[in-house]
């Protein structure tokens, strides 16, 4: 009898991007400031470039991470609750339904079909092992369970 049990499904935000964006954000910024205003006597205006960059780049990070976590935060309040329920691997999966893309049309006129990637897919008439045998990619032709 297989099992259901109920989930929460919510959209996160990535928390790198974030933290790039602010960095390159406070690099930008950094430059703008250290440009604009003459540089001190005792200093070239690449340190303070560099200078300004520490810092603002440090707190573009920063304010990207808060900008994450209250992004993260909202997203909780946007959780979906959703029944799963656990099927056994000996028993059938559910007829999926059918696709909407070319490859029916192309499957119906009696082309060979292709998945886009670089392998070959089954419709191509090839197994795995690229000798036209199907099954398992073994080069004896016999087929075995692979789990």
């Amino acid at each position: 009898m297989p099992t259901q049990r109920q989930i929460s499904v919510r959209r996160a935000p990535k928390y790198v991007p974030f933290l790039l964006a602010g960095g390159i954000v406070g690099v930008v910024a950094a430059a703008f400031v250290s440009f604009t205003v003459p540089a001190p006597a005792d200093y070239t205006q690449e340190s303070v470039f560099g200078y300004f960059m520490v810092l603002f780049a440090a707190g573009g990070v920063l304010v990207g991470a808060i900008v994450a976590l209250v992004l993260d935060r909202l997203s909780v309040r946007r959780t979906e609750r959703a029944v799963v329920e656990e099927v056994d691997d000996d028993q059938p999966a559910a007829a999926a339904p059918a696709p909407t893309d070319d490859t029916t049309h192309a499957a119906a006129e009696g082309e060979p079909t292709h998945d886009g990637g670089g392998a070959p897919s089954s419709a191509d008439g090839t197994g795995a092992d690229g000798t036209g045998a199907e099954g398992d990619g073994n080069r004896d032709g016999t087929e075995r369970d692979v789990r």
